[in-house]
């Protein structure tokens, strides 16, 4: 196996992707935050004084897509055509859904990958006053398409 960021000469490089074709390219990832169940509550009754944690989460994680190619940095710069944050409370924390979509040259999973890692650390920027156990796991991603356009 041969790393696709990596010259010849072992140096950095972007990838050439001038030869391929436009596709139509979906990605999906997920992030999963731990939370005391004080916190969650809080979060679901839009109780913390920093305001509704789940719609300042969302906002993230769609500016953190569109901003991928400047935070990671061998990342093409992709017009996405949608980016959606979606948020799965369960008993022991808040599970992030992201889906991101172009027709492009190259994959958006970076770019799903950056909303979800973001908004977990958006809630967890917004809930460290009042838990200090929070942990974010479980950044992966759950799965990639691409289909002509």
């Amino acid at each position: 196996m041969s790393l696709t960021h990596i010259d010849d000469q072992g140096r950095a490089s972007m990838v050439d992707i001038s030869a391929k074709p436009p596709l139509h390219r979906e990605a999906t990832a997920q992030a999963f935050i731990v939370l005391q169940p004080e916190t969650l509550a809080l979060i679901q009754a839009n109780g913390l004084k920093k305001g509704d944690v789940l719609a300042v989460a969302r906002v993230a994680g769609i500016q953190a897509a569109k901003q991928t190619q400047l935070l990671i940095p061998l990342c093409h710069q992709i017009a996405l055509s949608k980016v959606a944050v979606d948020f799965q409370p369960e008993p022991d924390g808040i599970r992030i859904i992201t889906t991101a979509r172009t027709t492009a040259q190259t994959g958006v999973e970076m770019e799903a990958l950056t909303a979800a890692s973001l908004a977990a650390l958006t809630i967890y920027d917004m809930c460290k006053a009042v838990d200090k156990t929070m942990r974010i796991t479980d950044v992966v991603l759950l799965s990639k398409t691409k289909t002509e356009s």
